[in-house]
């Protein structure tokens, strides 16, 4: 069904300077009203208790009057939407868009300018936007910072990453707000890229719980020629203000009307699961505007890069030359340094193991001509995307691969040297055509170039969405590495099948990841879109692949079995080397089952940082698959199984942690067993710290 009505009385209602709007079901209420001075402000209520206090938006420009204040509403209209369309892939074979509108149409009386604020108001919760018209009044402006204002009602519990213009890639901090500023310096670890703007700035999705019990998740949806939003906090009032990503002379934002902002978003319920179920971030999103999609699929693939990623191998050819120059190195006259990794027998021995195992694909890291001086140069041409190193035969690999029924992944490290990648793109893309890669994963490490620039800036955000487009047109699906977190674009464009934007499983190689980690993140960096992750470590001391590093993994091997159901994602890698997954091939049987693609997702318990369980329904069968992951202590799940189709049979097959396992002392404890289910069934089901469960549950004809 689709309708797009005007609202009746009940939803929406104008008295003494406010006027209202109420959720579908009726639970939340959000109230807009200029305060004095004509300044807009907003505030909003979930089953009458307050949510967001009243608070101010507007934009301040940059030598021009600000969209602050001085307003008047010279109109206000108001509608219902009720639509189901199906994702070209996703954790649902149909999404529900249904929404209560508001759109105020705003006129400041000195400048004579027209600016609307439209809010949508789910069941879940409220999405806004700020939009400018056609006029002769606003044709240019440049944003010197946007005001969004959200007023939070009590010092909360919050699960925050440091603010940060380049990167995500922190382990999440839980604290009240008020501690923020105290908890900063201890929460900012060293990355390849960073750029800190605040010790009260915190980046979003932003994940909180109040004392009374309620979950509000604060983000941004669409975010496309705009910069990305931060969160910054005052907090002696409690108040977020928002904080855009600024570009080499400071300036935030260059607008051309008719435009609009990207939506920022407030999730809210007093389930936690609520959160992880809503679909406001891609409801929010323009439809796909790629006319054939049969083209994009999801993919379940191995790659030869954990191994340079934990230090055992490496990305380049040789250690002979402290420098080189594409097109003037020649590397046929080089000592290679008998660590590479991406060679034609290395790549084949991967494509094999892919092959034999039901992968779709393999990825291949360090095939190019290039790292020996990739990083930390400030160097513009570091790579051309289209010159393998001698051991390298792209023919040769692609024939093999071909006759495997395997899919090569190509990989496009960009060492942040935006311009140099935009110069090749079209080479590098036909490139990919001619040889069969459909899919790459690209990588932005380091600092950007230009120079001064930051990851997550309107020229930059431009430059991601440049690549998303481009590489649709050749039909090429994209796994974006370091650039701006997702807001939800992969409904428009679902060439997007992953990005990473987040810390993930290649920090375990690094000193490792909290416990909990991956119990944070489908609250928080999930909320944009899916992550590749590149789960399924099964060695957790590092010092086993590479003496000279002590890392470990901070998971059970469970958990590592459990994170292909809850971290979703349409790209889902087994991370570790084959011949970890040779030792424990029972264990590895849930990788080769688990589905990539969803009919169905039912969150069956979910308390972030402590646990979450979800059952998911395998697209096209009767088929589930159900994954835990634990927090810091021991926990018993007990769970009903009443989401199977009642009158079926089915065996399940259980992968949990062992009584005695524990992600640092004992993380490769696991069991397996076979038990008959029914729609009837309850389950009981241990998971030790850092641990969790992941079931194949199969309808027995």
């Amino acid at each position: 069904m689709k309708s797009l009505i005007p609202a009746i009385a009940l939803l929406f209602s104008v008295f003494i300077g406010a006027q209202e709007l109420k959720s579908p079901n009726g639970e939340l209420t959000m109230q807009f009203s200029l305060e004095n001075a004509g300044r807009p402000t907003y505030k909003l209520s979930y089953k009458n208790k307050s949510v967001i206090k009243p608070s101010h938006l507007g934009l301040e420009l940059k030598n021009d009057k600000s969209l602050l204040n001085d307003f008047t509403i010279v109109k206000s209209e108001t509608a219902t939407f009720d639509d189901t369309w199906q994702p070209v892939w996703g954790e649902e074979k149909d999404i529900r868009n249904h929404y209560n509108e508001l759109a105020v149409t705003l006129k400041q009386n000195e400048t004579d300018r027209i600016i609307l604020i439209r809010f949508r108001l789910f069941d879940e919760g409220l999405g806004f936007r700020y939009e400018f018209p056609t006029q002769k009044n606003l044709v240019y402006f440049t944003i010197k910072e946007e005001k969004t204002q959200f007023a939070m009602t009590g010092d909360h519990t919050a699960f925050w990453i440091p603010g940060d213009y380049d990167t995500q890639e922190y382990d999440y901090t839980e604290s009240k707000l008020s501690e923020i500023s105290k908890k900063f310096d201890a929460a900012v670890t060293d990355n390849a890229s960073q750029k800190q703007f605040s010790k009260n700035g915190v980046q979003t999705a932003l994940m909180m719980k109040t004392s009374e019990g309620l979950y509000i998740n604060l983000h941004e949806a669409a975010l496309i020629n705009y910069s990305c939003m931060h969160l910054e906090l005052d907090e002696e009032t409690l108040i977020f203000e928002s904080h855009l990503t600024p570009d080499t002379i400071g300036d935030k934002g260059y607008m051309q009307a008719p435009c609009n902002s990207p939506w920022r978003t407030i999730m809210v319920s007093d389930d936690a699961r609520d959160i992880l179920a809503s679909n406001i971030t891609l409801n929010l999103n323009d439809p796909c505007k790629i006319e054939d999609t049969s083209w994009i699929k999801p993919v379940k693939y191995i790659g030869v890069w954990w191994e340079m990623i934990t230090g055992k191998s490496s990305w380049s050819y040789t250690n002979e030359l402290p420098a080189v120059q594409l097109g003037v190195t020649d590397y046929s006259k080089v000592k290679p340094n008998g660590t590479h990794a991406a060679n034609n027998t290395k790549v084949k021995r991967y494509i094999d193991f892919a092959s034999e195992h039901g992968f779709d694909g393999v990825l291949v890291e360090g095939w190019n001509e290039g790292w020996e001086d990739w990083f930390g140069q400030s160097k513009d041409y570091v790579f051309d995307f289209v010159t393998p190193y001698p051991d390298f035969d792209v023919e040769e690999i692609h024939n093999y691969a071909k006759s495997k029924g395997v899919k090569m992944i190509m990989h496009h490290e960009t060492s942040g040297s935006v311009r140099n990648y935009e110069r090749h793109m079209d080479k590098a893309y036909q490139f990919m055509k001619d040889n069969g890669y459909d899919a790459v994963k690209s990588g932005y490490v380091g600092n950007i170039l230009p120079r001064g620039d930051y990851h997550y800036s309107q020229w930059i955000v431009n430059h991601y969405q440049y690549a998303i487009e481009k590489a649709a047109d050749y039909e090429i699906m994209v796994n974006a590495h370091e650039a701006v977190r997702p807001t939800g674009i992969c409904r428009t464009y679902p060439n997007l099948i992953g990005n990473e934007s987040a810390r993930g499983t290649e920090f375990q190689a690094f000193g490792g990841s909290k416990p909990n980690h991956v119990t944070v993140l489908p609250f928080t960096r999930l909320i944009g879109g899916p992550m590749d992750y590149t789960p399924g470590i099964f060695e957790m001391d590092i010092s086993k692949l590479n003496p000279n590093n002590n890392s470990h993994v901070n998971s059970t091997l469970a958990n590592q079995l459990a994170l292909y159901v809850t971290m979703y994602s349409p790209l889902q890698m087994a991370a570790d080397l084959p011949e970890h997954y040779e030792q424990f091939m029972d264990a590895f049987k849930f990788i080769k089952d688990v589905a990539i693609d969803w009919d169905e997702s039912i969150y069956l318990e979910a308390e972030p940082g402590h646990y979450i369980t979800v059952a998911r329904k395998e697209k096209g069968t009767n088929n589930w698959f159900v994954g835990n992951v634990n927090g810091n202590e021991a926990r018993t799940s007990n769970i009903k199984l009443d989401f199977l189709e009642k009158g079926k049979k089915y065996e399940a097959t259980i992968y949990a942690d062992a009584k005695d396992a524990h992600y640092k002392t004992n993380p490769q404890a696991y069991t397996i067993k076979n038990k008959k289910m029914t729609s009837k069934s309850k389950l009981s089901q241990l998971s030790v710290p850092g641990g969790g469960f992941a079931i194949s549950i199969k309808e027995i004809d």
